[in-house]
Protein backbone atom coordinates (compact mmCIF):
# COMPACT_ATOMS: atom_id res chain seq x y z
CA UNK A 1 0.00 0.00 0.00
CA UNK A 2 1.82 3.29 -0.81
CA UNK A 3 1.87 6.00 1.64
CA UNK A 4 -0.60 8.47 2.26
CA UNK A 5 0.54 12.07 2.61
CA UNK A 6 -1.57 14.73 4.12
CA UNK A 7 -1.09 18.59 4.47
CA UNK A 8 -2.80 19.85 7.11
CA UNK A 9 -4.35 23.31 8.25
CA UNK A 10 -4.28 24.85 5.08
CA UNK A 11 -6.05 28.34 5.08
CA UNK A 12 -5.64 29.71 1.29
CA UNK A 13 -6.41 29.11 -2.17
CA UNK A 14 -2.60 29.43 -3.24
CA UNK A 15 -1.09 27.21 -0.61
CA UNK A 16 -3.81 24.24 -0.92
CA UNK A 17 -3.21 24.81 -4.97
CA UNK A 18 0.42 23.93 -4.21
CA UNK A 19 -0.34 20.85 -1.89
CA UNK A 20 -2.68 19.59 -4.33
CA UNK A 21 0.23 20.17 -6.90
CA UNK A 22 3.24 18.45 -4.97
CA UNK A 23 0.59 15.70 -4.91
CA UNK A 24 -0.84 15.87 -1.11
CA UNK A 25 -3.49 12.71 -1.12
CA UNK A 26 -5.30 14.14 1.80
CA UNK A 27 -5.38 17.96 2.92
CA UNK A 28 -6.69 19.27 6.55
CA UNK A 29 -8.98 21.90 7.28
CA UNK A 30 -8.96 23.08 10.75
CA UNK A 31 -12.01 24.09 12.68
CA UNK A 32 -10.90 25.06 15.76
CA UNK A 33 -11.24 29.02 16.75
CA UNK A 34 -8.16 29.31 19.14
CA UNK A 35 -5.69 27.66 15.57
CA UNK A 36 -4.14 30.34 13.61
CA UNK A 37 -5.34 27.66 11.00
CA UNK A 38 -8.74 27.81 11.30
CA UNK A 39 -11.19 28.11 8.75
CA UNK A 40 -14.93 29.41 8.73
CA UNK A 41 -17.32 27.58 7.36
CA UNK A 42 -17.61 29.41 4.14
CA UNK A 43 -13.86 30.17 3.54
CA UNK A 44 -13.90 25.85 4.21
CA UNK A 45 -16.47 25.30 1.76
CA UNK A 46 -14.27 27.01 -0.73
CA UNK A 47 -11.74 25.18 0.06
CA UNK A 48 -13.08 21.94 -0.51
CA UNK A 49 -14.23 23.04 -3.93
CA UNK A 50 -10.89 23.45 -4.82
CA UNK A 51 -9.77 20.17 -3.66
CA UNK A 52 -12.99 18.19 -4.51
CA UNK A 53 -11.86 15.06 -6.59
CA UNK A 54 -7.56 16.09 -6.26
CA UNK A 55 -7.39 15.14 -2.65
CA UNK A 56 -9.46 13.40 0.41
CA UNK A 57 -10.72 16.47 2.24
CA UNK A 58 -10.30 16.02 6.13
CA UNK A 59 -11.93 18.41 8.62
CA UNK A 60 -10.13 18.67 11.59
CA UNK A 61 -12.08 19.46 14.81
CA UNK A 62 -11.45 19.44 18.76
CA UNK A 63 -14.28 18.80 21.07
CA UNK A 64 -16.55 19.75 18.54
CA UNK A 65 -20.60 19.64 19.50
CA UNK A 66 -23.11 17.78 17.48
CA UNK A 67 -24.47 21.28 15.86
CA UNK A 68 -20.97 21.93 14.65
CA UNK A 69 -19.92 18.52 13.35
CA UNK A 70 -23.74 18.19 11.48
CA UNK A 71 -22.61 22.01 10.09
CA UNK A 72 -19.30 21.10 8.95
CA UNK A 73 -20.84 17.48 6.76
CA UNK A 74 -23.21 19.78 5.42
CA UNK A 75 -21.44 22.89 4.01
CA UNK A 76 -17.90 21.69 3.64
CA UNK A 77 -19.06 17.69 2.83
CA UNK A 78 -15.53 16.78 4.15
CA UNK A 79 -13.89 13.09 2.87
CA UNK A 80 -13.56 12.29 6.73
CA UNK A 81 -13.64 13.96 10.00
CA UNK A 82 -10.23 13.81 11.98
CA UNK A 83 -11.07 14.03 16.08
CA UNK A 84 -8.17 15.80 17.70
CA UNK A 85 -9.81 16.67 21.18
CA UNK A 86 -10.33 14.47 24.29
CA UNK A 87 -12.93 12.44 22.63
CA UNK A 88 -13.71 9.24 24.49
CA UNK A 89 -14.89 5.79 22.12
CA UNK A 90 -18.60 6.24 22.79
CA UNK A 91 -17.78 9.88 20.82
CA UNK A 92 -15.70 9.02 18.18
CA UNK A 93 -18.45 6.07 17.08
CA UNK A 94 -21.24 8.61 17.74
CA UNK A 95 -19.40 11.21 14.75
CA UNK A 96 -18.77 8.49 12.55
CA UNK A 97 -22.51 7.19 12.43
CA UNK A 98 -24.23 10.63 12.31
CA UNK A 99 -21.77 12.31 9.69
CA UNK A 100 -21.88 8.98 7.71
CA UNK A 101 -18.15 9.70 7.35
CA UNK A 102 -14.75 7.73 8.31
CA UNK A 103 -13.04 9.06 11.03
CA UNK A 104 -9.31 9.48 12.08
CA UNK A 105 -8.69 9.86 16.02
CA UNK A 106 -5.56 11.57 16.96
CA UNK A 107 -4.31 9.72 20.19
CA UNK A 108 -1.37 12.15 21.97
CA UNK A 109 1.78 10.05 23.23
CA UNK A 110 4.72 10.94 24.98
CA UNK A 111 5.19 7.75 27.19
CA UNK A 112 4.13 4.27 26.51
CA UNK A 113 1.75 4.52 28.94
CA UNK A 114 -0.29 6.82 26.35
CA UNK A 115 -0.46 3.73 24.17
CA UNK A 116 -3.22 2.05 26.57
CA UNK A 117 -6.51 3.38 25.18
CA UNK A 118 -4.83 2.61 21.47
CA UNK A 119 -7.33 -1.15 21.53
CA UNK A 120 -10.79 1.05 22.18
CA UNK A 121 -10.09 3.76 19.66
CA UNK A 122 -9.20 0.93 17.09
CA UNK A 123 -12.38 -0.56 17.34
CA UNK A 124 -14.48 2.70 16.40
CA UNK A 125 -12.14 5.06 14.52
CA UNK A 126 -10.92 3.74 10.62
CA UNK A 127 -7.65 5.48 11.07
CA UNK A 128 -5.49 6.51 14.01
CA UNK A 129 -3.14 9.36 14.33
CA UNK A 130 -0.41 9.08 16.39
CA UNK A 131 0.97 12.76 17.73
CA UNK A 132 2.78 14.52 19.93
CA UNK A 133 1.52 15.22 23.02
CA UNK A 134 0.75 18.87 24.32
CA UNK A 135 2.98 20.37 27.34
CA UNK A 136 0.65 21.77 30.22
CA UNK A 137 -1.64 24.33 29.29
CA UNK A 138 -0.57 24.35 25.89
CA UNK A 139 -3.22 26.43 23.61
CA UNK A 140 -3.42 23.89 20.90
CA UNK A 141 -3.95 20.00 21.17
CA UNK A 142 -1.44 19.70 18.11
CA UNK A 143 0.50 21.57 15.24
CA UNK A 144 3.06 22.51 17.85
CA UNK A 145 5.82 21.52 16.31
CA UNK A 146 6.62 18.83 18.92
CA UNK A 147 8.46 15.32 18.14
CA UNK A 148 7.89 12.16 20.32
CA UNK A 149 9.80 9.07 20.66
CA UNK A 150 8.90 7.11 17.40
CA UNK A 151 10.00 3.47 18.94
CA UNK A 152 7.38 3.74 20.89
CA UNK A 153 4.90 3.25 18.02
CA UNK A 154 7.21 1.41 15.63
CA UNK A 155 5.82 -1.73 14.97
CA UNK A 156 2.81 -1.05 16.27
CA UNK A 157 -0.47 -2.73 14.38
CA UNK A 158 -3.88 -1.58 16.10
CA UNK A 159 -5.83 -3.55 13.37
CA UNK A 160 -6.26 0.04 11.22
CA UNK A 161 -4.49 2.11 9.41
CA UNK A 162 -1.93 4.54 11.52
CA UNK A 163 -1.09 8.12 10.27
CA UNK A 164 2.15 9.79 11.96
CA UNK A 165 2.03 13.08 12.80
CA UNK A 166 3.83 15.45 15.30
CA UNK A 167 6.74 17.47 14.57
CA UNK A 168 7.67 16.13 11.20
CA UNK A 169 9.44 18.48 8.06
CA UNK A 170 11.27 17.64 5.26
CA UNK A 171 14.51 16.68 7.09
CA UNK A 172 12.64 14.70 9.45
CA UNK A 173 10.05 12.85 7.43
CA UNK A 174 12.25 10.44 5.95
CA UNK A 175 14.04 8.57 9.37
CA UNK A 176 10.06 8.62 10.83
CA UNK A 177 8.60 6.82 7.84
CA UNK A 178 12.18 4.10 8.01
CA UNK A 179 11.42 3.36 11.22
CA UNK A 180 7.25 3.30 11.72
CA UNK A 181 6.46 2.21 8.72
CA UNK A 182 2.89 3.91 8.59
CA UNK A 183 0.16 3.86 6.12
CA UNK A 184 0.51 7.92 6.91
CA UNK A 185 2.04 10.73 7.31
CA UNK A 186 0.41 14.48 8.70
CA UNK A 187 2.00 17.98 8.45
CA UNK A 188 0.90 21.25 9.65
CA UNK A 189 3.64 23.15 11.60
CA UNK A 190 6.92 21.91 9.71
CA UNK A 191 5.79 23.35 6.15
CA UNK A 192 5.33 26.39 7.44
CA UNK A 193 7.13 29.79 7.93
CA UNK A 194 5.10 31.00 10.68
CA UNK A 195 2.07 29.76 12.63
CA UNK A 196 -0.48 28.91 9.96
CA UNK A 197 1.84 30.52 7.20
CA UNK A 198 2.29 27.66 4.87
CA UNK A 199 5.65 27.45 2.85
CA UNK A 200 4.60 26.18 -0.96
CA UNK A 201 8.23 25.18 -1.36
CA UNK A 202 8.37 23.62 2.17
CA UNK A 203 5.21 21.61 0.75
CA UNK A 204 6.90 20.45 -2.06
CA UNK A 205 9.46 19.12 0.09
CA UNK A 206 7.50 17.26 2.49
CA UNK A 207 5.94 15.22 -0.20
CA UNK A 208 9.34 14.67 -2.12
CA UNK A 209 10.79 13.59 0.87
CA UNK A 210 7.88 11.38 2.23
CA UNK A 211 7.72 9.78 -1.52
CA UNK A 212 11.25 9.09 -1.90
CA UNK A 213 11.43 6.93 1.77
CA UNK A 214 8.67 5.26 0.83
CA UNK A 215 9.82 4.33 -2.03
CA UNK A 216 13.05 3.63 0.11
CA UNK A 217 11.07 1.29 2.35
CA UNK A 218 9.01 -0.94 -0.30
CA UNK A 219 12.07 -1.32 -2.29
CA UNK A 220 13.41 -2.99 1.02
CA UNK A 221 10.29 -5.03 1.59
CA UNK A 222 10.06 -6.44 -1.42
CA UNK A 223 13.73 -7.34 -2.34
CA UNK A 224 14.36 -11.26 -2.34
CA UNK A 225 16.78 -13.01 0.56
CA UNK A 226 19.97 -13.49 -0.61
Amino acid sequence: MTLLVKICGLTTPPTLEAALEAGADMVGLVFFARSPRHVSLDAAAGLAAQARGRARIVALTVDADDATIEAIAKLVEPDLFQLHGREIPARVADVRARCGRPVIKALPIAVRDDLAPVESFAEVADMLLFDAKPAPGAALPGGNGLAFDHTLVAGLDPGVPVMLSGGLDPATVAQAIGLVRPAAVDVSSGVERAPGDKDPAKIRAFVAAARAADAAAREIREEPPL
